[in-house]
């Protein structure tokens, strides 16, 4: 058997964030909420167009931020897709929410806007949407259905830095929005995260809530004397040298997401004729989306598949794996969620959804990772 020669993924570093990180150790601001998370801050909020970003150590704590300043209380529920990661449904359950778990669309892999409606109740309070790989959910049926029955949309924008939807920004949409920094991303720190605030009535208590539930930030903007505690709140944000390295990617954001995007490109020329044979299906944008390169995933016609190209890809060497396992059929998920009736579109894609290789880096091997694949698939099938 090979050693592995094509890692899924290698962190890219642009050269800057070792200076980066000298500088921050030499300004003697270490703990956090320094000159670089106030950098960071400001590139985000440009980018995104909103009106505030308050840096956090990981994408999950973003989400619990949200979590708390949606105001979920016990018994309340959040309504989301199954075809997600753990983080998404855990800072509800946190709270005391109750998750819906609701089936995602054939093409995309986004929650299904059409299935939304029938999982609304009484109790519902958030519809929390994941972008998945980059592609934007249906952001225009999303906001008109959360305006319909008041409900709060929250965006898991976790894999989504510099993508669109009808030329708007992922992360923009819902009130609170969240991204992940986290080595496996596009812009990364280690771990490292980003809460989006959208709307200028939740930006007070998210300060708040950042600075482990005190008013911090306005003693320090010379609004009150002294700071005290005053509401709910954790240790979300991240030290320094997190935001320092950030700020090193951040300056070649543009240049990262072009060279991904060529990469994904490759690969979706490289299986077209695959796709069109029936063998496999790639992954589909829709035209009103503008994706990152995030995630390249072919989609096998059975699980067995599947299993067979992806020992037989790490055989060879090239590191292919599977995504999420459903929420919804996990121990936790069967806890404290439940499904909106069958989930099929989900239980189905989770089964056959391979992920290839993708990071900055990699070009010289693209090309032998496509036809090693095409190799394994063709035999397999």
């Amino acid at each position: 058997m090979a050693a592995v020669r094509v890692p899924f993924n290698r962190p890219f570093l642009t050269g800057k964030e070792i200076p980066f990180l000298q500088q921050a150790c030499a300004n003697g601001v270490l703990a956090g909420n320094g000159a670089f998370t106030r950098h960071c801050e400001e590139w985000l909020e440009r980018s995104v167009g909103c009106p505030k970003a308050l840096l956090t150590h990981s994408c999950t704590a973003a989400l619990e931020m949200s979590a708390i300043l949606s105001a979920v209380a016990p018994g309340d529920e959040i309504i989301m897709p199954s075809f997600t990661f753990v983080s998404t449904a855990n800072a509800f359950v946190l709270r005391g929410g109750v998750p819906v778990f609701v089936d995602v669309r054939e093409d995309t892999l986004n929650i299904d806007e059409r299935r939304i409606e029938a999982a609304i109740t009484p109790r519902s309070r958030v519809i929390v949407v994941v972008h998945y790989a980059g592609v934007g959910c249906e952001m225009g049926a999303i906001m008109e259905l959360a305006r319909k029955h008041g409900l709060m949309v929250v965006e898991d924008a976790a894999q989504c830095v510099m993508a669109s939807y009808r030329g708007k920004p992922l992360g923009s949409f819902g009130k609170l929005a969240s991204l992940s920094f986290h080595e496996t991303k596009n812009v990364v720190s280690g771990h490292g995260g980003a809460l989006l605030i959208n709307d200028g009535e939740l930006l007070e208590r998210a300060e708040i809530v950042w600075q482990k539930g005190t008013n911090r930030n306005k003693f320090v903007r010379g609004e009150v004397d002294k700071y005290t505690w005053v509401d709910v709140g954790s240790s979300f944000l991240p030290g320094e040298l997190t935001a320092a390295f950030l700020w090193g990617q951040l300056q070649d954001a543009g240049d990262i997401m072009r060279r991904r995007l060529e990469l994904w490109a490759r690969y979706h020329s490289g299986f077209a004729d695959l796709e069109r044979q029936g063998t496999l299906r790639r992954p589909i944008i829709p035209a009103h989306c503008e994706h990152n390169g995030h995630i390249y995933y072919l989609l096998m016609p059975t699980a067995g598949a599947r299993a067979r190209l992806i020992a037989t890809l790490n055989a060879e060497g090239i590191n292919a794996v599977f995504h999420y396992v459903p929420l919804h059929s996990s121990p936790a998920g069967r806890t404290f969620g439940r499904a909106c009736g069958e989930l099929p579109v989900t239980d189905d894609a989770s089964q056959r959804l391979v992920r290839l290789p993708l990071w900055v880096g990699m070009e010289q091997h693209i090309d032998w990772v496509i036809d090693v694949t095409r190799s394994v698939v063709r035999k397999l099938l």
